[in-house]
């Protein structure tokens, strides 16, 4: 063995134990559906203490909670509206109630007010009262009046009428300013809060003594009560810095509840509002349960098992290795994932499905690769085949994987919720499965057929031979793409008919999307969620979201049901094991509805776009343009299927529709970077359509392994990993068979049809470097 290989080998083995320590250390953040957590009920009130607010103030202080929750690292979290004053707040992972309250945060309500001056009892209004949010009843609104707080050194101070509040700020962030132990918390405003703070700032500018600072109140005590330094008839405008002992900790705290948004309602509280509607937390399960969590870790165990022995049965020796190098994803992944602290879910795992596809990919494109390279030029030995395999796959892969790393940053940084955890999930697994196929597996299948004595067996190593697939594909050379309209037409059959089932069956949407109803029931025996998942599912609500909550009661979150119905799962459950009493039985919001579900939606449509311009840029437009196409096809073809089966669309859906455009667009760039390449090197004579689908031949045994390597991880999912795995698993499996074949039979036919249009140019462009010597002269 050299001693480069000996070097990269001992890197190897360095990485996996480093990760292997993370792995075993640090414990993962696992979301509601895998793990529970703790669930807070919040009630809403209105200003002067009624319970009925209106409905548009109680959806925006959703949105404010989510936000907050989010800032301050919970991920995955649920926000929903319950009723028409309560909201449900699931933290995953939290099973102490006293944290999950203090992750909750404070009710962050930010005012500022003038200082008038120094308290003093001799010359105080009588009628001034303490700063308090809302008032007592029967109190004046102290927003419009003068009022009474202690600042940050306990000194009383009367403060003026409110002239700014949290939601005219637009960002808060921590700094430390220069030459300063101590931190500080950076605020911004919006155009009437930078007016309001100018006219404040400009008259403290001009008085004299405590009259000269100015409060900042969060939830009616002074957290800062600095003194206009600026001269007289200067302003402060656009944004300011609340300074003070703060540690990094605590003024990256603050900058997160001042950036979360203030409240437009009141959130009741045991003191202040009597305990008959303080914040109700209890403790939950996972939504899962344990049956269908184990059934889902043996069927991904099975799954990738049989991935690995197809792949050795296929590319024997480098396919063991590559199924080793496959193995240490696993490993590299989670250890990213724990280190990071990435909350993993059921949608989460989509990605890392995605990223195993994409590894699998990557060894087999290689291996097909070097058997076309040593095919063409055995004298040089298997060791330079498969170098070169590794060097021409790179783009390919690398495209693949730019194009799906590029997709998830922009979900990460603008969508939320299950959409976000998979962008943050879908990198980690890109990353992995990059490190797995580029470095693992090259370190390993290289120094695999070092050896002399595998060099005089060629056949044992898996490259010794182009297939039996790819010889037979080309003595018959089929014409696809010279026959692309019959596919076109069979495809536009194909969208038509799945847009038929969406319009004629309507879409099935999910508890996400839609909302629905929250049923606790009390039992008099114990009961596990499994049976109570099975006992609901007989009674023909097989969808329900199941968990355990405090005291052995039972949760049962469905769809839009009537009362005939929840009588139904009521009887069943009473049938089983009893029911003592109904706990709570509220209406749902949507998880999924509103403002998030457009973030969402902007997101993916801001993914597609970049993916387009990207490829465009790779390629040429009419490459970019034949590639999505293809994968929006893909998309509503598996979407009109689960309409004509009146399946569920909810966020699992969701995640698995990405997954398929991520499919889809990393089959389809393998095609065409064979398609750019054949075209370079072909005759001056030969037609666009003829490279085309001389390319699609060439690389169609390595869309099949690909496709039937991720297949039996798919399809182990489907027959083993249980009711609430199924449908996810028959989306994937769907969009694997679409999206494998969409490529041949769509994307490349279009592409021929475009090209018609805009030719793709004969020559590869080659950079023009300058003779230094001669400014005019190119070399």
């Amino acid at each position: 063995m050299s001693r480069g290989i000996l070097v990269r080998l001992l890197f190897v083995i360095a990485l996996l134990a480093g990760c292997g320590a993370a792995a075993w250390q640090i414990e993962p953040r696992l979301g509601i559906d895998l793990e529970g957590g703790s669930q807070i009920t919040l009630t809403v009130l209105e200003d002067d203490g009624s319970a009925n607010p209106d409905q548009a103030d109680v959806d925006s202080v959703v949105e404010v909670l989510r936000n907050r929750i989010d800032g301050l690292g919970v991920s995955e979290s649920t926000v929903v509206r319950s009723g028409a004053n309560r909201i449900i707040v699931e933290l995953p992972g939290v099973q102490n109630p006293d944290e999950a309250l203090e992750v909750l945060g404070q009710t962050a309500q930010l005012e500022v007010r003038p200082v008038v001056g120094a308290l003093d009892p001799a010359t105080a209004d009588p009628n001034t009262v303490a700063c308090e949010t809302p008032p007592t009843e029967g109190a004046p609104d102290t927003e419009e009046q003068n009022c009474i707080s202690a600042d940050e050194e306990g000194t009383p101070l009367q403060l003026g009428p409110v002239a700014l509040k949290g939601n005219q700020i637009t960002g808060a962030r921590a700094e430390q300013p220069q030459n300063q132990v101590n931190w500080a918390v950076t605020v911004d405003f919006n155009g009437t809060g930078s007016d309001a703070f100018g006219a404040l700032s400009r008259e403290a500018a001009c008085a004299t003594g405590d009259a000269k600072r100015i409060a900042i109140l969060l939830d009616d005590e002074i957290i800062s009560s600095p003194q206009v330094t600026v001269a007289c008839g200067a302003s402060i405008t656009g944004s300011t810095q609340i300074t003070g002992n703060f540690t990094q900790e605590e003024a990256g705290d603050l900058a997160v509840l001042i950036e979360g948004g203030s409240l437009p309602l009141r959130i009741a509280s045991e003191e202040r509002d009597g305990a008959d509607v303080a914040p109700d937390v209890r403790t939950i399960g996972p939504t899962l349960g344990e049956t269908a969590i184990k059934a889902s870790i043996e069927a991904a165990v099975i799954g990738i098992a049989l991935t690995g022995l197809f792949i050795i049965v296929v590319y024997r020796l480098v396919g063991f290795l590559a199924t080793v190098a496959l193995a240490t994803y696993t490993v590299i992944s989670y250890a990213m994932l724990v280190i990071v602290g990435a909350t993993l879910t059921l949608p989460g795992l989509a990605g890392f499905v995605l990223a195993i596809g994409m590894a699998i990919d990557a060894n087999v494109l290689v291996f097909e690769r070097a058997r076309e390279e040593y095919a063409a030029n055995r004298a040089a030995g298997l060791r330079r085949a498969l170098t070169v395999g590794f060097n021409k796959a790179l783009t390919a892969i690398m495209d693949s994987n730019i194009t799906t790393i590029l997709a998830a940053i922009l979900l990460v940084f603008l969508a939320s919720g299950p959409v976000q955890g998979f962008g943050v999930t879908l990198i980690i697994g890109t990353v992995a499965s990059m490190i797995s196929a580029l470095v693992v597996a090259r370190v390993l299948t290289v120094a695999g057929v070092h050896p002399r004595w595998v060099n005089r067996r060629p056949m044992i190593t898996g490259l010794g031979d182009i297939g039996r697939v790819r010889k037979w594909l080309e003595r018959k050379q089929p014409r696809i793409v010279q026959r692309g309209r019959i596919f076109l037409v069979g495809s536009a059959v194909a969208f038509v008919i799945a847009v038929a089932g969406i319009a004629t069956h309507g879409l099935n949407l999910g508890l996400e999307f839609t909302g629905g109803r929250n049923v606790v029931y009390a039992t008099e025996q114990a009961i596990t969620p499994d049976r109570a998942r099975e006992v609901i599912a007989e009674a023909g609500f097989p969808e329900a979201v199941v968990q355990t909550a405090d005291a052995g009661d039972i949760s049962v979150r469905t769809g839009r049901i009537s009362d005939a119905e929840e009588q139904e799962i009521r009887a069943a459950l009473d049938d089983e094991v009893g029911v003592s009493d109904v706990v709570t039985d509220d209406s749902l919001g949507a998880a999924l509805g509103g403002e998030l579900f457009r973030n969402a939606l902007i997101a993916l449509g801001l993914a597609l776009l970049a993916q387009m311009i990207y490829l465009a840029f790779r390629f040429k437009w009419t490459f970019g343009l034949s590639a999505m196409i293809a994968m929006g096809s893909d998309v509503v073809l598996v979407t009109g299927i689960f309409a004509w089966l009146d399946k569920p669309i909810d966020g699992v859906f969701l995640a698995a529709a990405l997954t398929i455009i991520g499919l889809s667009v990393n089959d389809t760039i393998v095609v065409f970077d064979r398609v750019r390449e054949k075209w370079w090197l072909s005759d001056p004579e030969e037609k666009f359509v003829d490279v085309a689908n001389r390319a699609v031949v060439e690389t169609l045994p390595r869309t099949v392994n690909t496709g039937l390597g991720a297949m039996f991880i798919l399809a182990a999912l489907a027959i083993m990993g249980g009711d609430s795995l199924q449908d996810f698993a028959l989306a994937l499996l769907l969009g694997l068979v679409f999206g494998t074949a969409s490529t041949t039979i769509l994307a490349t036919p279009l592409l021929a049809v475009f090209n018609k249009m805009s030719p793709f140019p004969r020559e590869k462009k080659e950079k023009v470097v300058r003779d230094p010597s001669d400014s005019g002269a190119v070399v």
